[in-house]
Parts: structure tokens; C-alpha cells; sequence
């Protein structure tokens, strides 16, 4: 009779022993070396010369004499952006990614019946950057894990343009806000980065990323081009173009 239960008793102890064991052993955050993160990050954006010089100088010349609403200011973006992170060591990752920052302002003018006159401002960007983030201790709880980072890199904003466009439909001599056109620019130009924030592992794949980001990318050699009635008209270098800011990241990370 003792048999019997000395072997009940030890099998209900091993069955314990599984049960409370496993969410230790077996529910584990997952961290991969290899990742792709995919971000949508809102951001501030001040373009001043553009701003001053070319919507500024609309708002003065054109708007304001016939008491028309201003057109506004850029001065927010979203930048989305893919990059690889790879962790070289337990603490530190190292990421190449590429993303791209737009931004535009539209604002419509019915000056007589059947016309119509629409201003468009927009700034594009695309940087291509690579860096670095230091990982500081982890928080752990269960199947959770929780760890700040710190990091930045350098960029190459390759794929930098302004423009202004008017769009005019139905217009004379009395309605016209100055005809159909375009004036762009474009060039391209380094710049910096720097994030900060913390990234939550879970018992998946998938982990998530919360953070700050300012971006330091000025180019101060644009080239310009007017383009009216489907002829182009070289204009040199305008104004400059910044697309500096500070803004906030939302990314989610697929381990690969």
C-alpha cells in the first residue's frame, strides 16, 4: 500500500512542479537579433525659408490685396520609415533604414462662378540613414520584457523637393490669380539623428517601439525650376530647405 501512494505522491509533485514552472521556463520574452521595424512617426517640421520666402511671399503679394485667406504655413509632417536593427551584442544594435517625410498644404479660391484657383505648398524628403542604440538594463515581468535605448546615426536626404503649385480653371483677366504654374526645387544634402525610448519584448516575434526622434537635415543648395504652359525655365539656387524637427515614434518589430 505504500508503494502505490509514495508513487502518486511523487507524480502529483512532478505535475506541480510543471505547472509552476512554466511560465518561468517556458514564457520567455522572445529578443531577435535580426528585426525589421516598421515606424509611422509624427513629426514637428519648420521649413522657414520656404515658408517666408514662398508661401510668405503669396500670402503678401497675391491674397492680401484681394482680402483672400492666407495659405498656411508647413509646419507639421508624418515620416514613415522601414529599418533593419541587428544586435551586435546583448546591449547594442546597429540600424540601416530608409523612410520618407512629406508634408503638403492645399487651400481653394472661387473668385466668380465656374472658376476656381487652387494653391498647393509641399515638401518632400527622403533620408537614408545609419547608426546606432545602446540598450540599458532590461525590465523583466513574466513574459514581458522592457528596456530603454539611446541611440543615433547619421542620414543622406536624398530625395529632397519643394513646391508651389497654382492651378487655375475658368479664369480671366478679373478672377486670374496669376495663371497656372509651378516653381519646384530640389537637392539633396547629410544631416543627423537622435531617439530615445523603450522597446517592449513579449513571448512573440513581434515587440513594440515608443519613442523620440529630432532629425537635423538642412539643404541650403536647392535648385530651382518654373514650369508654365508646358515649358520648364531654369531658375538656379533658391531657398533653402529644412526639414529638421522633433517628433514622436510608433513602431512595431518583426523578428526575423
Amino acid at each position: 500500500m505504500l508503494a502505490p501512494r509514495l508513487r502518486a505522491v511523487t507524480i502529483l509533485s512532478i505535475l506541480l512542479g510543471v505547472l509552476f514552472a512554466a511560465p518561468a521556463a517556458f514564457a520567455a520574452a522572445q529578443v531577435n537579433k535580426l528585426s525589421l521595424v516598421l515606424s509611422a512617426n509624427p513629426t514637428s517640421l519648420h521649413p522657414k525659408e520656404f515658408n517666408d520666402q514662398v508661401i510668405g511671399t503669396i500670402n503678401r503679394n497675391v491674397l492680401d490685396p484681394r482680402g483672400l485667406e492666407h495659405l498656411d504655413d508647413i509646419s507639421f509632417a508624418w515620416l514613415f520609415d522601414a529599418q533593419l536593427r541587428y544586435f551586435v551584442r546583448p546591449n547594442f544594435t546597429v540600424e540601416f533604414g530608409a523612410g520618407q517625410l512629406r508634408s503638403i498644404v492645399r487651400r481653394e479660391y472661387l473668385p466668380a462662378l465656374n472658376a476656381a484657383v487652387q494653391y498647393q505648398a509641399e515638401v518632400l524628403s527622403v533620408p537614408v540613414h545609419i547608426g546606432g542604440a545602446y540598450y540599458f538594463a532590461p525590465y523583466n515581468a513574466g513574459d514581458f520584457q522592457a528596456r530603454a535605448y539611446a541611440g543615433g546615426g547619421m542620414t543622406s536626404n536624398v530625395y529632397n523637393r519643394e513646391r508651389f503649385t497654382s492651378a487655375e480653371s475658368n479664369t480671366d483677366t478679373l478672377t486670374t490669380l496669376g495663371g497656372s504654374y509651378s516653381i519646384s526645387g530640389k537637392g539633396d544634402s547629410p544631416g543627423y539623428y537622435l531617439e530615445t525610448g523603450v522597446h517592449m519584448f513579449f513571448a512573440s516575434r513581434y515587440s513594440v517601439m515608443v519613442g523620440m526622434l529630432y532629425r537635423s537635415a538642412v539643404t541650403r543648395t536647392m535648385y530651382g525650376t518654373l514650369q508654365r504652359g508646358g515649358v520648364n525655365y531654369d531658375l538656379g539656387p533658391v531657398v533653402s530647405l529644412d526639414t529638421s524637427g522633433l517628433g514622436l515614434r510608433f513602431g512595431v518589430s518583426i523578428g526575423l
